[in-house]
């Protein structure tokens, strides 16, 4: 089986480009959407509107919306500035596309390095502000914090927190009656949200990496060519130039000497 030549290694590494592209492109669609679910989501709204902005919950809050978008951004320019300079063969634009790639790259690892030394960080946090809520109900039940709380039970499907002494008072048992009863400790519906969350969140991220470091490795080798052979389809192409006038091509020297070399 014979080598693949240059040029036919430059044709497939177009062709990966395009479809990484794509791919990519679809990347920072799920990221736009799991940052729009995170900040407008029910389950996160509901928790962020019973919060008061000065709660490490809202700040983490919005500081998670504003990383999700920006990485959502970054990654859709990048995948069109790839699949542009691919079909145009530009090198300005593939520049601009590895430098999406390399800033998106460095913001995933970033993530991926705090998420692994701070793992119950945004866990504790939303704990903490349902845990303020609740208490603020139990010292208030006719007031705003109450509905606030009753809003949270119905959004995560649960009712009211257990106990660290397994008793509770009449005021804390009356937060659950009825079908509400049956419901799971809230503390353990919020815990299984974040994780299943989690876990999508911590995927993305995971692919994220992969697709950056092979869109890096495409953009970089297509640069290369792009400046090394200034077309990248130019085998079997040829232009002719324009003839000068007067001008007169010289004959091959071994001609000129046949004719000057006496007749024996």
């Amino acid at each position: 089986m014979a080598a693949m030549g240059p040029w036919s290694r430059v044709r497939a590494a177009k062709c990966q480009m395009l479809v990484t592209s794509f791919f990519v492109l679809l990347l920072g669609l799920s990221m736009a959407t799991l940052a729009a679910l995170t900040y407008f989501g029910a389950h996160f709204a509901v928790i962020g509107r019973a919060s008061s902005d000065r709660t490490p919950y809202e700040a983490m809050h919005r500081w998670a919306f504003y990383v999700g978008i920006s990485l959502a951004g970054l990654l859709t320019l990048g995948a069109i500035l790839g699949a542009a300079a691919t079909v145009r063969e530009a090198g300005g634009l593939m520049a601009g596309g590895f430098l999406c790639f390399a800033l998106v790259f460095g913001a995933l690892v970033q993530v991926a390095f705090w998420r692994f030394h701070n793992p119950t960080q945004v866990e504790d946090a939303l704990l903490d502000a349902y845990d303020l809520l609740y208490d603020r109900a139990v010292k208030n039940l006719s007031g705003t914090p109450r509905q606030q709380l009753l809003a949270i039970q119905d959004t995560f499907l649960c009712c009211g927190k257990s106990s660290p002494f397994s008793l509770l008072g009449d005021v804390e048992a009356g937060l659950c009656r009825g079908e509400q009863a049956a419901r799971q400790d809230c503390l353990v519906g919020i815990r299984s949200f974040l994780r299943t969350h989690r876990n999508i969140a911590s995927t993305l991220t995971g692919i994220g990496l992969a697709a950056m470091v092979y869109a890096m490795l495409l953009s970089s080798f297509l640069w290369f060519a792009i400046r090394s052979g200034g077309s990248l389809d130019r085998k079997g192409k040829y232009t002719l130039s324009r003839r000068v006038p007067g001008y007169q091509p010289q004959e091959p020297s071994f001609f000129r000497r046949s004719q000057g070399s006496p007749k024996l």
